[in-house]
């Protein structure tokens, strides 16, 4: 969730022009050179989530050109294609929003023929609890939410949610700007499913957000969490796993990234055709491009994000394999949620919830 869940870009859209395409590397492509197709291809995608290289890889490779624009959130992301203003072939929704969009007929079924590359999908990223038959996605970037600290200044091993509540740490805290995952994360130290739908239980979890606000004094923030980090804003943060990875690279030592014992929330991005596209074919192609494990590694390279891509996965040093953040155990997800649509009802409660928190 998210990306990255999940950078925001100022400028909303990026026309790339095959034109301008030089010297790129283009596995798979024909020693004739010639181009496969001439057409256009509208991809929607959050900021800051793909290697931008790979594109110009592309078109150079298949002749068709991408017109490539970004989104900030899962919901803007939704009223965009559901309101068919914009013609997108292809977008990367998270998990939960996945499942909303088959259920309200937003997507369509992909042609697993033209996506060979697909078996480079370890087995364990498919038939997911949002797409359970495989039919409408394919696994893009994984991860989880967890709390990063900085261990030059936070000398307690920190392994609970708890932590955020924890008084010692008034004033030093981020949490997340996103209903899902702050509501989720309340729950879930709770003792509660990240997914519930009982009314009891979400209102036990947003008092214990408000009194968090009340008692604790976090600062909610988005995307911008590495960079306040990384200025010491504040020594502790909710944060998703590849953002956390980026910064321990950055600084070994330093930081310490931790999946609370309670559990937590094992996320997806996938890639969908809305019902809209005008160019299926094109997609598919692209999202096979994707899948090719040489273009995936570059991919995970400037992402920083886990890669469902079993074939990347094998040619990952021990070093990367090895890291906690990205690659956690089994054990570690034991009692971790894949975040679910929530249903009409359930979803506005949330968002109730969510607007009284936020209030106070």
């Amino acid at each position: 969730m998210k990306i990255t869940k999940k950078f925001i870009i100022l400028a909303m859209i990026t026309a790339i022009s095959a034109s301008a395409f030089t010297g790129c590397y283009a596995p798979g492509k024909s020693s004739s050179g010639s181009s496969e197709s001439s057409s256009t291809l509208n991809v929607f995608n959050w900021g800051e989530y793909i290697d931008t290289s790979i594109i110009k890889d592309f078109t150079k490779q298949t002749g068709i050109k991408v017109n490539y624009s970004t989104f900030a959130t899962n919901e803007e992301m939704y009223e965009k294609v559901k309101s068919g203003t914009n013609k997108y072939d292809l977008v990367c929704p998270s998990d939960y929003m996945v499942d909303r969009m088959i259920k309200e007929n937003l997507v369509q079924t992909l042609d697993f023929s033209k996506l060979p590359n697909y078996k480079n999908i370890d087995d364990k990223y498919k038939n997911l609890s949002y797409d359970p038959k495989d039919k409408y996605s394919v696994p893009y970037m994984w991860g989880t939410i967890g709390i990063i600290y900085d261990k030059t200044q936070i000398k307690d091993k920190i392994d609970s949610w708890n932590a955020l509540w924890d008084t010692k740490y008034k004033n030093k805290i981020f949490m997340s700007d996103d209903m899902r995952n702050s509501l989720g994360i309340s729950l879930k130290r709770l003792g509660y499913s990240m997914n519930s739908t009982n009314s009891d239980e979400l209102k036990k979890a947003t008092d214990a957000l408000i009194t968090q606000r009340q008692t604790i004094n976090p600062v909610y923030v988005g995307d911008e969490v590495k960079d306040a980090l990384r200025n010491g804003e504040k020594p502790m943060a909710v944060i998703y796993s590849g953002d956390a990875a980026v910064l321990m690279n950055e600084k070994p030592g330093k930081y310490e990234y931790v999946i609370p014992k309670e559990g937590t929330n094992k996320w997806f991005d996938s890639w969908v055709i809305p019902k809209s596209s005008q160019n299926k074919d094109a997609a598919e192609k692209f999202i096979n491009f994707l899948l090719d494990a040489k273009v995936n590694k570059k991919n995970v390279d400037f992402i920083g994000y886990s890669t469902p891509n079993k074939a990347t996965f094998n040619t990952l040093s021990d070093k990367e394999k090895n890291n906690k953040a990205s690659y956690p155990d089994e054990s570690s997800l034991s009692n971790s949620d894949v975040f679910t649509d929530l249903g009409d009802t359930t979803r506005k409660a949330y968002s109730d919830a969510w607007v009284t928190v936020t209030a106070k």
